[in-house]
């Protein structure tokens, strides 16, 4: 049946009274019960678990970046020295192909059974393939069967990854007050940060310790079989977890797991479009800088003759920076909304890349640290947002899935094979600026989607009621209402 407003939309422009009538029925008052107020001990749980699992992924991939060179020469030493470094880098590319395939399988899964169960089992299938890479006998002893098997447990931390980023962005998003959930969503790439570190830090502290002979016949194999007991650490923390509260509200309504079950692909691909284009743009522009800074870098300073170890110390001592810095972006992003901060990284790779590289190629140390630093503070801009901006785009009831998708499909695009298209790209043109030139596009495309995105902080998530910190916040939304 037509509504009252299809028969006569002029009447509806003429009189207020039925304009609010209807603004009324379309948007109900809240209800104190329809207002979920938070437990802050338990959004600090759930923090912990999520940001620990998150801090276990990039370890593992962390320690296979840093670890490039001589995985190149323990799985591919058949070949010369910079194909080996070629074939390393296009075997850490090869887990993100399988990525979409991850988020296309775990994210609408997540969104039918609940986030809690699918991060527990993303985390046993990381842990297990990273555990297994630290076992694989290398070429010398079992031939082709050595890069073959590490391949496989690349596709195995690809395939779980996939969906493991877009479920911990979405719990942690609908855990956190609507007003703190910047603040707490940067707790995600705080554990980015912590990966990264511990990965880097163990490796030099191997490559000090270790003759070159050692680390290449068995120092390596360290970091991956550490893996394992981290892995049931977090496993042990995510069990442990509540259910989200947006989600379990959802499957209250009856509106959670029946919706997904009857379009879950389809409404995710094609019935968000504008949000998943947003994503992807955004996603493509953090990771590409993210894995340039942070994954390439020790091979880009090795290429340059910059002594190994000391590019990894510049690298952490540039993450411990970011670190101390990151949940105060994400706390600023929750004053001033996620616009202005993304805009302003944006900008400052575009303005900075080139002048960043150009201090790097000088060699000594001071002048790398300072161009790190520099690439290091454009990105926290979006590391410090992103884990709250992003799970925003989507409704709740199909958060997880679009989420996984599309953060995946731009990783494995343009993420993941950051370091192999830059290399290829020196390589071609004999330009050792191109990275600069790579980083100032990501950073356009950065600054086109923050533009063109909605605000978002300080607001519910789509989908979901107000989310508040005290009972008194609560009160008082109930209250505005009625004023």
């Amino acid at each position: 049946m037509l509504s009252t407003e299809d028969h006569h939309p002029e009447a509806v422009t003429r009189h207020r009274s039925l304009r609010r009538a209807i603004h009324r029925r379309r948007n109900p008052a809240l209800r104190r019960s329809d207002i979920t107020v938070t437990d802050e001990a338990a959004v600090k749980r759930a923090v912990k678990a999520t940001a620990l699992g998150n801090a276990m992924e990039w370890f593992d991939f962390g320690v296979y970046s840093y670890l490039a060179v001589i995985i190149g020469k323990v799985f591919f030493s058949g070949a010369g020295d910079t194909m080996q470094v070629i074939a390393s880098l296009a075997t850490f590319a090869a887990a993100f192909l399988v990525r979409p395939l991850g988020g296309m399988f775990f994210g609408p899964l997540g969104d039918r059974v609940g986030r809690k169960k699918i991060l527990a089992l993303t985390m046993i299938m990381m842990a297990a393939a990273t555990l297994s890479i630290g076992l694989i006998p290398s070429y010398a002893t079992i031939g082709v069967w050595a890069p073959v098997l590490l391949i496989v447990c690349r596709m195995v931390q690809g395939f779980s990854t996939g969906g493991e980023y877009g479920g911990a962005a979405t719990f942690i998003a609908e855990y956190a007050p609507d007003k703190r959930r910047g603040f707490w969503g940067s707790f995600l790439e705080f554990g980015t940060l912590i990966g990264y570190t511990v990965a880097a830090s163990l490796v030099t502290a191997l490559t000090l310790l270790l003759s070159d002979d050692a680390m290449q016949q068995w120092g390596w194999r360290i970091p991956f079989l550490v893996a394992g007991p981290l892995g049931l650490v977090g496993l042990y923390l995510r069990l442990k977890l509540d259910e989200s509260p947006a989600f379990k509200k959802l499957e209250e309504a009856g509106s959670g797991s029946v919706e997904h079950e009857k379009l879950p692909l389809r409404r995710i691909l094609f019935g968000n479009g504008r949000a998943m284009l947003l994503c992807l743009a955004l996603v493509a522009a953090f990771n590409i800088t993210d894995y340039m800074l942070l994954s390439y870098m020790p091979t880009y300073l090795s290429t340059l003759g910059f002594d190994e170890t000391s590019g990894l110390m510049s690298i952490v001592v540039v993450m411990i920076v970011l670190m101390a810095v990151i949940n105060a972006v994400g706390r600023l992003s929750d004053r001033v909304g996620r616009k202005p901060v993304l805009i302003g990284g944006s900008i400052a790779f575009i303005v900075l890349a080139t002048p960043c590289f150009l201090l790097i190629k000088q060699g000594s140390t001071p002048a790398v640290f300072a161009g790190l630093l520099v690439l290091g503070l454009a990105l926290v801009c979006y590391m410090g947002t992103m884990s709250s901006a992003l799970p925003a785009l989507f409704p709740t009831a199909i958060r997880y899935g679009s989420l996984s998708i599309g953060f995946n499909i731009s990783v494995s695009l343009f993420g993941g094979t950051t370091p192999l298209v830059v290399q290829g790209l020196i390589g071609a043109t004999g330009n050792d600026l191109m990275p600069a030139f790579y980083t100032m596009l990501a950073g356009a495309v950065g600054l086109v989607a923050a533009v063109a995105m909605k605000e978002t902080a300080r607001k519910p998530l789509e989908g979901s009621p107000p989310s508040v910190a005290t009972d008194e916040e609560a009160a008082e939304l109930v209250a505005a209402q009625r004023a």
